[in-house]
């Protein structure tokens, strides 16, 4: 189209483009087409693409969407090609999923493995760093499941697609607090500090036998910045 042909006053080639009349009705034929093609692409790469999407899934639905996003509105482009890519898609998904199925190690390759990012009320820095989780949004998980301190949890798993999951302690223990240290009142009216001494970094109860300055560096991460434990009042 020359640029002297574009008019911003234009609002019939804005609205309906520059294509006939007749292409409308082929527009509910293409878009029926497609739905069905989705539907059934869905429908043969199993339930999970109707619950957590994981890596292969989600490269799959985007293969999808380019596939057909074209043909649906260029009458200039056939719809066949979109079927064949489809097709491929779908086929390599299922490959994928026998595979893994059958292969735990091509499993873990194609769609990773489950991360321990807390492990009993300690974190682990190096497998968060590792898998880009920062303490804030840790914390924030933890919060949003109801967990003031890390003394009540357990164990907490990153899962391969993408997902936490929380054990909890069966019986809790004083653990370095999760919440955001300027909400005082909240902190006051719900947690208790303790006498024990943590790291900051990552939980870790500080030694016994070691000295009283912060000198000291963490068994477990290294660090030297100590704070109190608190506990549930």
């Amino acid at each position: 189209m020359k640029p002297e042909e574009i008019k911003l006053s234009d609002w019939i080639r804005i609205l309906f483009g520059q294509v006939p009349p007749e292409f409308y009705i082929e527009l509910i034929i293409r878009a029926f087409l497609i739905y069905a093609l989705l539907m059934i692409c869905m429908r043969l790469m199993g339930n999970r693409m109707s619950g957590q999407i994981s890596r292969i899934d989600m490269a799959a639905m985007v293969a999808l969407a380019s596939a057909i996003g074209v043909p649906m509105l260029s009458p200039t482009n056939g719809m066949l090609p979109a079927f064949i890519i489809a097709f491929i898609v779908v086929a390599i998904s299922r490959i994928i999923a026998k595979l893994s199925f059958r292969n735990q190690h091509f499993e873990e390759i194609t769609q990773d493995d489950i991360d321990v990012l807390v492990e009993e009320s300690v974190m682990q820095p190096e497998i968060m760093k590792r898998t880009r989780i920062s303490r804030e949004r840790l914390f924030a998980q933890l919060r949003s499941e109801k967990i003031a301190h890390l003394g009540k949890v357990k164990r907490v798993y990153l899962e391969a697609g993408g997902t936490f999951s929380l054990v909890e302690n069966e019986e809790p223990k004083p653990g370095l607090m999760v919440l955001p240290e300027w909400d005082e009142d909240f902190i006051h009216d719900k947690l208790q500090e303790t006498d024990i001494i943590i790291c900051r970094n990552c939980g870790e109860k500080k030694p016994d036998n070691a000295p009283a300055d912060k000198s000291t560096k963490c068994p477990h991460c290294g660090d030297s910045d100590w704070t109190k434990a608190f506990t549930e009042k």
